[in-house]
């Protein structure tokens, strides 16, 4: 099946909904739905949905690519022979690579049903509203005390099983992964932290598959230069609006987030009422 021709102009849309709303609690994947439903665009396939998430990806290795190089170092030197010689970030390294494996198995055993039913407006509705009154009340209740540096297996380990929720459009991978860290007593900036190193061998993972898919699925080069445009420019909105929001939340709440939800919910419902 081949995927739908896009236009630049549909592409850079897509990819400017798909940088700006990846990091932030507001899930991405409804908005790459939601966009082409309210416009009366074709659905641009799951191809292109792939390739502006390697975007995003592109974007949260290159801005944490410190922290990642550290924590690669501190993974690998807790392997047998390694140097050892830096236990912290060993154990965040493992913590990610742990938390990871729920999402995995979840998306092994119910992707293909996620990628139908899932897909329709009144599920997203239903989501964006719910799953943003878990994270008012994860944001208002929890300590706001904890850093990275005290999670636990066990924190880690709730905090993985929380995202594999996220493969329903309209939860968000990152809403729900701070949900988690807020509620377990993180810092809003601690439970942003973790969650965008979670997305990274999420998305990786996912896009590995879909591209390998994608390859076998006789599908022509006719989109290219709309694939690369998208691309480009979902990885610099990404970079753009990691930066800016973890400026944010270290002097606001997730309020602002909670009420878009609950508007964009309802601006949904409505239209389908």
């Amino acid at each position: 099946m081949h995927d739908a021709p896009l236009s630049l102009l549909q592409a850079a849309v897509l990819a400017l909904v798909q940088g700006l709303t990846e990091f932030l609690p507001v899930s991405s994947s409804a908005h790459l739905i939601l966009v082409p439903w309210a416009l009366g665009w074709p659905d641009q396939g799951l191809t292109f949905d792939v390739v502006v998430h390697l975007g995003t990806l592109t974007a949260v290795c290159l801005y944490f690519r410190s922290d990642l190089a550290a924590i690669l170092r501190g993974w690998l030197g807790s392997l047998p022979g390694g140097s050892g010689d830096d236990p912290q970030a060993a154990r965040l390294g493992w913590f990610v690579v742990g938390a990871t494996v729920p999402a995995v198995l979840a998306g092994l055993a119910f992707g293909g049903l996620i990628e139908t039913i899932a897909r329709d407006p009144r599920v997203i509705a239903a989501t964006t509203i719910g799953f943003g009154l878990v994270l008012w009340a994860a944001d208002r209740m929890g300590t706001h005390r904890r850093e990275t540096g005290s999670l636990s297996w066990r924190d880690a380990l709730l905090v993985g099983v929380s995202q594999a929720l996220a493969l329903v459009p309209g939860v968000s991978r990152s809403g729900i992964t701070m949900t988690a860290g807020l509620a377990l007593g993180l810092t809003r900036e601690a439970a942003a932290r973790f969650s965008f190193l979670l997305s990274i061998p999420v998305i990786a993972a996912s896009s590995v598959l879909k591209l390998a898919e994608w390859a076998t699925s006789g599908n022509g080069g006719e989109n290219l230069l709309p694939m690369a445009a998208g691309f480009a420019l979902s990885a610099l909105f990404a970079y753009l609006c990691i930066r800016y929001f973890l400026r944010f939340i270290q002097r606001h709440s997730m309020g602002v987030f909670v009420g878009y939800r609950m508007a964009l919910g309802g601006v949904i419902l409505f239209a389908l009422s």
